[in-house]
């Protein structure tokens, strides 16, 4: 049974939606789309999958050609979360000519980039299906697109670290280095934080996991570890705090970095550098009206 996903809110994808369509449309419109195409013509198109890969993005896709015709019909052939092969059809588009045409790039720009996310994701998500990690995203997101692409990485079977600053406590190297030491800034943490607030402290080195251990953090980061020293510190651990392994994870590193017992192993590369996937839009019918 594939994971229910969350609902993206409505608002959310209307005002990124409308500031995309702003932005392609420019000071004048389509004027591509208004000196070719007859005033009233009609289309008929599919959204058509190239290569195989895991979808995401079909409400933002649905949005965009609505918000430029509320006559357009959208039907999706596939979910979010689906697995595509090439040539699958993933919707079909039918309305006035010019609003597919002008709202196109836009859906596709979507769909392409959250179900390229959503396929890298997939892949690392399936190379360690037989342990118990969980492959987990990190705030290395495009500006604005943050929480779609994080959405992205549901559908592709993976989890969401925090979505900001303000989710959780994350102690990294340079406010140790401030804070004067793992403990001091584990200790000054935990006097802030209300009850909701986890804690999470990224070391480096086994001293500087034991000293963490000590101070009581919710999870700690284990960075640039290699699975030897991921399975000492794993040993260490002895299931005190949450262990989460980072840095150079790669389709070749999670299954070495996975069967060391560590519970996440999260990926920038995963919102940052995943390929996107290629969807295309090929028109059916176009007619004049009537």
């Amino acid at each position: 049974m594939k994971p229910s996903l969350p609902v993206l809110p409505a608002p959310l994808i209307e005002d990124a939606v409308r500031a995309a369509l702003k932005e392609d449309l420019g000071r004048a419109g389509d004027i591509t789309t208004m000196a070719t195409i007859p005033a009233g013509a009609k289309a008929q198109a599919a959204i058509v999958a190239r290569r195989p890969g895991t979808l995401a993005g079909l409400d933002l896709a649905r949005a965009a050609f609505r918000s430029m015709s509320a006559d357009v019909h959208f039907d999706a052939g596939k979910s979010d979360g689906d697995a595509l092969d090439a040539g699958d059809m993933v919707a079909r588009i039918s309305g006035p000519a010019a609003a597919v045409l002008s709202a196109e790039r836009v859906a596709l720009n979507y769909l392409g980039h959250l179900s390229g996310i959503a396929t890298a994701t997939r892949a690392l998500a399936d190379a360690i299906a037989h342990t118990s990690a969980h492959v987990t995203c990190t705030r290395k997101t495009t500006p604005g697109l943050r929480a779609f692409e994080k959405y992205a990485v549901r559908c592709g079977g993976g989890s969401n670290h925090r979505f900001g600053l303000d989710d959780a406590i994350l102690i990294k190297d340079n406010h140790i280095a401030v804070a004067g030491g793992v403990a001091a800034a584990i200790a000054g943490a935990r006097a802030f934080a209300g009850h909701t607030v986890k804690i999470e402290v990224e070391v480096d080195n086994l001293d500087q996991l034991r000293e963490a251990l000590e101070a009581g953090p919710d999870i700690v980061m284990l960075d640039n570890m290699l699975p030897d020293l991921l399975r000492a510190a794993v040993a260490i651990n002895q299931g005190r705090a949450v262990l989460e392994a980072s840095g150079t994870v790669t389709l070749d590193t999670i299954t070495a970095i996975a069967e060391t017992g560590v519970n996440y192993i999260s990926s920038g590369w995963i919102t940052h550098s995943a390929p996107v996937l290629d969807l295309g839009l090929d028109i059916d019918i176009a007619s004049p009206a009537g």
